[in-house]
């Protein structure tokens, strides 16, 4: 599917794949030369590398309500490439395919043209570039309990210079528990 198609789509929900472990319905923020950008209810910003998704289905009458808001200040990663994008999530918490038997998270220690690295604990897993179909990295919002309720309201009206700063104080504490 080419470029055109894709920029024609921005701004509009959508749904990518039509069914499986890597199928998601989100709302198309933007496009690049190999990947494009995703905001989900539940996975928050995904990264899909443009060579694996399949199929791509828009309701024709607009009417896939993704039941967020999206602030007009809101703010992620952007790259050129799919390869600089994985570069800039070094040294940050990511999950790697969403589903699936490849599915993995970890702290991505190296990034470059044939692998990456995750780190998990005690494990190291490497996996081929070329087999990273989509990409996510930050905090995941939970979906709250009648006691989590207010802190869940609070999450929400952070603004995104305190959300990214509470981003790198996760992958501080994430980053110390790998190396202990």
């Amino acid at each position: 599917m080419n470029k055109d198609m894709w920029q024609s789509l921005v701004g509009k929900t959508i749904k990518v794949d039509r069914g499986g472990p890597e199928s998601r319905v989100g709302k198309l923020m933007d496009v690049l030369d190999d990947h494009l950008v995703l905001l989900t209810k539940d996975d928050g910003v995904v990264y899909y590398n443009t060579q694996h998704i399949k199929s791509v289905t828009e309701n024709s009458k607009d009417l896939i309500n993704l039941g967020i808001v999206v602030p007009e200040n809101f703010e992620y990663k952007k790259a050129a490439s799919f390869q600089s994008l994985l570069d800039s999530l070094k040294f940050q918490w990511v999950k790697i395919n969403r589903g699936g038997p490849e599915k993995l998270e970890g702290v991505l220690s190296e990034s470059n043209k044939d692998y990456v690295s995750l780190i998990n604990k005690e494990e190291v897993v490497r996996l081929s570039t070329y087999h990273i179909r989509n990409v996510s990295y930050g905090l995941k919002v939970e979906q709250a309990s009648n006691e989590q309720s207010e802190d869940k309201g609070a999450q929400q009206t952070m603004t995104s210079t305190e959300q990214q700063a509470l981003r790198q104080r996760v992958v501080r504490s994430e980053d110390s528990s790998v190396r202990q």
